[in-house]
């Protein structure tokens, strides 16, 4: 008995002082909330629409056949890479709704406004007034994406058809223009970014820019700011990870984990990201070690084991 007893105390140490990551769950998105605030918070408008009726009652961008880009981190040559020769992210042959026809939903945006695209896993990013009501055709109309016609033929699998079979739905995805590359294909390039998008809205992978970071997936509410978003820029949390502890990161709403593992960057930069390419997520999750009241825990199993095993001697 005395053995037994110290047994289960050495494994409840041991589980104490291992770190193990919280996951919030999050997965394929079927409607969104699409709210307006004022600057005191107010709610000034707000509704709740799927994509079944986004399609039945918006315009519809994109043809269910020409697949979009975004582009991750170039690590050789120059980073900007004006000319889009490498580092392609597929996502797919996407069909969707204007963010800009989503926002009118609730009030619309005037210059100095800013909207906020949130995932279900927490990540978000934000756009002034002029990316989304007059974008250049180099960035394209920021599209929220509710169908795939086609899959990847390289890189993260996106799912075909509808959310859930979509099941990187709903994205959201840039339909740039094809002038700038040699092979013709839409790609919002990080080139494209610096000539479109202000400081404060482009995304970087450590210190290389990517444009890939900006197409979240499982986006749920449009939260549009008036006189802008002042709140602090959060890191996604962890969706669907493989990782319990140690390891590469598992799979969240922003940057992909078929590449490097690293450090986040651009506006949100307190996790570790999943790495470059179409899944992984970025930070947010939580060990035991820095929840409340569990950083004594070790101490107090210590003293404890060493009490008893004075008593047994």
């Amino acid at each position: 008995m005395n053995q037994t007893i110290l047994v289960w105390l050495m494994f409840v140490f041991f589980v104490s002082t291992t770190s193990v990551t919280i996951v919030q769950a999050a997965g394929p998105t079927t409607e969104v909330y699409v709210v307006k605030y004022a600057e005191n918070g107010t709610i000034l408008h707000e509704t709740t629409v799927t994509y079944q009726w986004m399609e039945a009652n918006l315009p519809v961008y994109g043809d269910g056949v020409t697949h979009y880009y975004h582009q991750g981190a170039v690590f050789e040559g120059d980073k900007w890479d004006p000319n889009e020769t490498r580092s392609y992210k597929d996502k797919g042959a996407v069909k969707g709704t204007d963010i800009r026809d989503m926002c009118d939903l609730a009030g619309g945006m005037s210059p100095g406004d800013d909207v906020m695209i949130r995932a279900s896993d927490g990540y978000h990013v934000e756009f002034g007034y002029t990316n989304v009501y007059e974008p250049q055709s180099r960035q394209g109309v920021m599209v929220l994406s509710w169908y795939n016609g086609e899959d990847t033929k390289v890189g993260e699998s996106q799912g075909v058809g509808y959310p859930p079979d979509y099941y990187t739905g709903m994205r959201l995805v840039f339909f740039s223009d094809n002038s700038t590359n040699l092979e013709k294909k839409h790609v919002f390039g990080v080139w494209d970014m610096h000539e479109c998008l202000p400081e404060a809205s482009q995304h970087f992978y450590e210190l290389y820019p990517s444009t890939n970071g900006l197409s979240i997936k499982w986006v749920d509410e449009l939260r549009i700011y008036r006189g802008g978003y002042t709140g602090e820029d959060v890191g996604p949390a962890k969706s669907l990870s493989t990782r319990i502890s140690g390891g590469e990161e598992g799979v969240g709403s922003g940057e992909d984990a078929d590449g490097e593992n690293g450090v986040a960057g651009g506006k949100s930069t307190d996790g570790v990201a999943g790495g470059e390419g179409d899944s992984g997520g970025a930070g947010g999750s939580t060990g035991v070690g820095s929840l409340p009241g569990f950083g004594s825990i070790p101490v107090i199993l210590g003293l404890l084991l060493v009490a008893y095993m004075g008593r047994t001697r």
